[in-house]
């Protein structure tokens, strides 16, 4: 299967915990005022990419600690970004996602994509960016709106828990 990418980066220490690969989806629809990766929202910008090589070329990198899907909206790719992780959750490998959507969104979609992607989403950094809401201080994020999701104790609570790295920076 196809998926459209903004662009890679395999060495990336900025997109979540450890040493991470980084796959920007391409295409982004929340239009975000003063947003970081202005280039990756049209829709057919950027260039595709079969799910297979880009898996391929992750569990080639020996020293990962993980892997996150930025953006754009990796949301509005649901079925390739499963597709990837799918294969990412048979090795043990850890996945942040990040997303203009809320998780209570996410949570509530009809698109049962969608829900497989959060399902296998570990941590999920969540909201749109707020550019009066900046600031540069925050752990993986842009504004203060935004949070960093624990994903798996959320699905069994039903609601948003906050990571413990969230819970000791707020």
């Amino acid at each position: 299967m196809d998926l459209r990418v903004a662009g890679i980066v395999k060495e990336s220490v900025v997109d979540g915990p450890g040493f991470r690969y980084v796959v920007f989806a391409q295409g982004c629809t929340h239009g975000c005022k003063g947003c970081h990766n202005p280039d990756t929202h049209d829709l057919n910008g950027g260039y595709t990419i079969k799910t297979d090589d880009v898996v391929a070329d992750i569990l080639s990198q020996a020293h990962i600690d993980g892997v996150t899907f930025s953006g754009g909206e990796p949301f509005l790719q649901p079925e390739a970004f499963t597709l990837i992780g799918e294969k990412l959750k048979e090795k043990n490998i850890h996945i942040v996602c990040y997303s203009g959507f809320t998780f209570e969104t996410l949570l509530a979609s009809s698109n049962e994509k969608v829900k497989r992607l959060l399902g296998m989403t570990d941590m999920l950094i969540d909201g749109p960016y707020m550019e009066e809401y900046k600031d540069l201080s925050l752990t993986y994020r842009g504004s203060r709106n935004q949070r960093i999701v624990d994903v798996h104790a959320s699905l069994d609570a039903e609601q948003a828990v906050l990571e413990k790295l969230y819970r000791e920076a707020s």
